[in-house]
């Protein structure tokens, strides 16, 4: 059935979750970024990295899956979405310790050669109502189309525009990444992100795929992490946005390459390509605080 452009402006229920030491050190070890920012108790609570968002957010993601009828979206048809874009910025650097209030937003909804494009707004806040980080996850909806008129009156939120995303002539850095056999269970359980097609074989190859592929937003930390290391000057703290577009999958055990090149004083673009030299992320930036 067609995505009604009616859900525009749809909000799901805020959900709050208390950030504990024990998660934000297992998503860096998955990450294998052994900064001792993310480790070291010794200095108060610890540092999150700055991707740990996708984390608080997932269950907001997946209650605003359930924000369009059954009747309408279908079980099957809401498992052919996948994640196409992605930027998040981060009003502050999130540590452990945070209590964190999430809601999920339709913002848009249009239709695309492939399919349905929808982008949901994910605003956390703190205990306060101060922002704490706002992230746009674009998601394609695979052979489902768009129907209906879109609300008068939407929610649309304050929106900061990317610089251009066009890639210089070489990149500055080649790095690479080893992706081991486990790195989407081990993504899976210390990110608390789940969705079967990452780990189990039988549920990936009834979606289409050769096999379980690694979490899009595993191999966008992975990357982050080289960024930060290779180009930041290795502090997760001056990070300040994320954002890129998904492409093709990595699979396990493989290696990805990250490329990367200042593009001016406070944004670093990327690229990650998959083994067989194919774009995993293309259009990636990482903006630094001024």
């Amino acid at each position: 059935m067609p995505l009604p452009l009616e859900l525009i402006g749809a909000s799901t229920e805020p959900i709050t979750q208390s950030v504990d030491t024990r998660w934000t050190m297992a998503y860096a070890a998955a990450l294998e970024d052994l900064d001792e920012r993310y480790f070291d108790t010794r200095r108060g609570p610890v540092l999150a990295h700055p991707l740990f968002p996708v984390c608080i957010e997932w269950a907001a993601v997946t209650a605003a899956l359930r924000l369009a009828d059954p009747a309408i979206l279908t079980r099957e048809e809401a498992a052919r979405g996948v994640h196409a874009t992605h930027d998040l910025v981060l009003h502050r650097p999130v540590h452990a310790g945070d209590l964190l209030t999430t809601t999920a937003t339709v913002e848009l909804i249009e239709a695309r050669r492939p399919g349905a494009y929808q982008v949901v707004r994910l605003d956390t806040v703190d205990p306060s109502g101060s922002p704490v980080c706002t992230t746009r996850m674009g998601s394609l909806f695979l052979g489902v189309s768009v129907s209906g008129s879109p609300p008068a009156r939407t929610s649309a939120g304050t929106r900061t525009e990317l610089p251009g995303l066009e890639r210089p002539e070489g990149a500055t850095q080649v790095l690479t990444r080893v992706i081991s056999a486990t790195a989407a269970h081990v993504y899976t359980e210390c990110s608390r992100i789940w969705n079967p097609i990452h780990t189990d074989v039988v549920v990936a190859e009834r979606a289409g795929l050769p096999g379980p592929i690694l979490h899009g937003t595993a191999t966008l930390g992975l990357a982050l992490s080289s960024v930060i290391r290779s180009g930041a000057g290795g502090d997760p703290a001056s990070v300040h946005r994320v954002a890129g577009r998904f492409g093709a999958m990595v699979t396990m055990p493989s290696e990805v390459t990250v490329h990367l090149w200042r593009r001016e004083e406070h944004w670093i673009g990327f690229e990650v390509r998959n083994q067989h030299g194919e774009a995993v992320i293309r259009d990636g930036l990482v903006g630094l605080r001024t």
